[in-house]
């Protein structure tokens, strides 16, 4: 990997990105210490036994430290109350303040636990929306500005033994942040390098970095872009991981996993926040799953495709920017295409109208129609059966060569082939065939066979531990050798918990997507989850890589201390009102601090601005303030409407 584009040890060799220690209490991070686990309390801070309470089944879930907010002078002080209750209780977890706005809650927070996190887009500004143009002598002024508010906090913690992350987000970035860099990923890290420069210029060391966003796209780019500026700049600060506003259940858990995974593949991070809209003692096991796939990872055995990817350039591989790899289309796979989702239903002993229900296809005997949902797969696998009823004209069958051979007659039916199979047939349908490879039979040969062709369709398979490495490395030989056949990304796995197999999915899936590659998915999970779960997790890991849209999106934040309505229950009335609104993002957010910020490139945001008060915000512009939360979910239904990005939820008939 050459230096311009270098963020991690290798691209195709798992290692770990070694780091500075950092000292928290006594939980050290960086360095060779494992991957700690963390999360955050969501009861009010002034509230000692609560949030000790709360604290006490965090810690027993696996959290390793434990962020509280400390939005005013107020809660800082009753820092020291918890802190002191949960010693009394035989907890040593060191503690975390969450601050934002409020520099004077930050100096006194540290003087009592045992890490600060401050937010450089809101630390020392106010987040207006404006925009300002700046020449070098009024942006030093405000450089000026914002060392004379942050050096007092970083000389106390210089004092105490503090530790300290700068924490970015992609939407809190300051307006003279944005008037240069726009919000970008760029924009992102030199908002930290900002503050972190002012840190190095008192000699000051125990820092942790982070690049939070709700977009697992920019969240990866900006991490990657941290560590390529930092390696360029002789720097190794530990990485705090973490998709910032996940959401709840499934959704949450496959977003964080394309995000936090995708990092983990490549050896980054030294510790990691799951954010869900759950109580937070149910983030650290989703944490825990995600790390502890890494313990022992074995690596795959050397091979030609890595020598492209390990001296790849500019032509090849581009990590800080999304490009989808460029594809001619093969009937409606590849090019322009959303990716394709293929079912696998070859261990099933018969295939029948019923066994569609499972992946968005349902039969009215009534009326002989098809009904057809939004998460409908596109293709089936059926082994060495064929389907002898008529399909709906949006599905199609893969079935082996060798059987397919025998029926060339059958319609909607295509062909499965291995490397041999392919280099050796004399006869190929003409319209679309799909061949199966791994790392060891994408040969030169096979590749200038399927140049000449415009019917062919790749699937890259792994039996790697380390897989996601071996499938982007193929990736990178098509790329070398110009190669512009689709590719579906088909991944296997076996008697795994129904959440572990999405966040394996989620992570070697998405790690691939998020880079621009794939053109479908195809997962196989045996002894994992019902086929309807199997086929949701394929559609959700294209929602959270933005690589097809199938319904709303919800950018909800896992609430905290600084909550001004019940979030969980509101995102679940939200929800059940406009999950049918397919492509509409919706920001859910708990107070100001996470509000029209945070939401970044929502179309609607609910904002809460005080006790049982919410404002509606269209886009980052606010259009009715404080709403009764009792009238506000019907307020913003309304809101949607006036929009014209409502529509009516269609009957089982209509789909």
């Amino acid at each position: 990997m050459d230096l311009i584009n270098k963020y991690c040890n290798s691209l195709s060799t798992y290692s770990r990105f070694i780091t500075r220690e950092v000292k928290i209490g006594d939980v050290p991070m960086g360095a060779h210490h494992p991957i700690r686990i963390q999360s955050m309390t969501t009861t009010d801070t002034m509230n000692t036994i609560a949030t000790v309470e709360q604290a006490v089944r965090m810690i027993e879930s696996g959290c390793e430290y434990v962020r509280i907010t400390a939005p005013s002078i107020n809660e800082a002080k009753n820092l020291e109350l918890i802190k002191k209750e949960l010693r009394k209780r035989g907890y040593n977890t060191p503690l975390v303040a969450d601050i934002h706005f409020t520099p004077n809650a930050a100096e006194l927070a540290a003087r009592i636990v045992e890490k600060v996190r401050i937010n450089p887009g809101n630390y020392a500004d106010k987040k207006k929306f404006e925009t300002k143009v700046y020449n070098n002598s009024t942006y030093q002024a405000e450089l000026d500005r914002i060392r004379e508010r942050f050096v007092p906090l970083v000389r106390i913690c210089k004092e105490y033994g503090t530790a300290m992350r700068i924490g970015t987000n992609h939407g809190s970035l300051s307006d003279r942040i944005m008037s240069r860099y726009g919000d970008t990923p760029i924009g992102m890290v030199e908002s930290a390098m900002e503050f972190l420069r002012i840190c190095e210029d008192e000699q000051y060391y125990n820092i942790v970095l982070s690049m939070k966003a709700s977009n697992p796209k920019v969240m990866v780019q900006a991490y990657r872009l941290l560590v390529n500026k930092m390696i360029e700049n002789k720097m190794n600060y530990p990485l705090h991981l973490g998709v910032t506003e996940a959401g709840e259940g499934e959704d949450g858990r496959i977003k964080s996993a394309v995000g936090i995974g995708t990092l983990l593949e490549d050896g980054l991070g030294d510790t990691i926040r799951v954010s869900l809209t759950e109580d937070p003692e149910f983030e650290a096991p989703v944490a825990l799953a995600l790390v502890n796939r890494y313990k022992n990872r074995k690596n795959p055995e050397r091979n030609d495709c890595f020598n492209f990817i390990e001296n790849s350039t500019h032509s090849y591989y581009l990590p800080f920017e999304y490009n989808r790899r460029q594809s001619h289309e093969v009937i409606h796979i590849g090019h322009t295409q959303v990716p394709r989702v293929i079912a696998d239903f070859s261990s099933r002993s018969e295939i029948n109208r019923a066994s569609l229900f499972g992946i968005g296809y349902s039969y009215s005997i009534n009326s002989d129609k098809w009904n057809i949902n939004d998460m409908a797969a596109d293709f089936i696998y059926s082994g060495e059966q064929i389907v002898d009823f008529e399909l709906p004209g949006m599905l199609s069958v893969i079935i082996n060569a060798e059987k397919w051979q025998q029926n060339t007659e059958l319609k909607q039916h295509y062909p499965l082939y291995t490397e041999s199979e392919f280099l050796k047939a004399g006869n190929i349908h003409p319209q679309l065939n799909f061949v199966g490879v791994n790392i060891n039979t994408l040969s030169d040969e096979l590749i200038a066979n399927i140049k000449q062709r415009n019917n062919v369709v790749l699937v890259f398979n792994t039996t790697s531990q380390h897989g996601m490495a071996e499938q982007r490395a193929m990736f990178v030989k098509l790329l070398a050798m110009q190669c512009t056949s689709p590719v579906i990304i088909k991944r296997f796995y076996e008697e795994l918990k129904t959440e572990d197999m999405q966040l394996y999915a989620g992570t070697d899936m998405g790690a691939l997507l998020v880079d621009g590659f794939g053109d479908g998915v195809w997962l196989q999970a045996s002894s994992c989850a019902s086929q309807v779960q199997i086929n949701s997790t394929a559609f959700g890991i294209l929602q959270a890589t933005r690589t097809r849209i199938s319904k709303t999106e919800f950018i909800s934040c896992p609430s905290c201390g600084r909550t001004l309505f019940d979030l969980q229950d509101t995102t679940a009335k939200i929800r059940a009102r406009t999950q049918h609104l397919k492509g509409v993002k919706i920001g859910i957010m708990g107070c100001i601090v996470n509000g029209p910020g945070e939401m970044a490139d929502a179309d609607y945001g609910y904002v809460g601005v005080g006790i049982d008060k919410i404002t509606l915000y269209k886009g980052k512009e606010v259009v009715k303030k404080n709403i009764d939360s009792k009238d506000a979910v019907e307020a913003l239904i309304n809101l949607i409407k006036e929009n014209g990005d409502w529509i009516d939820e269609p009957t089982a008939l209509e789909e």
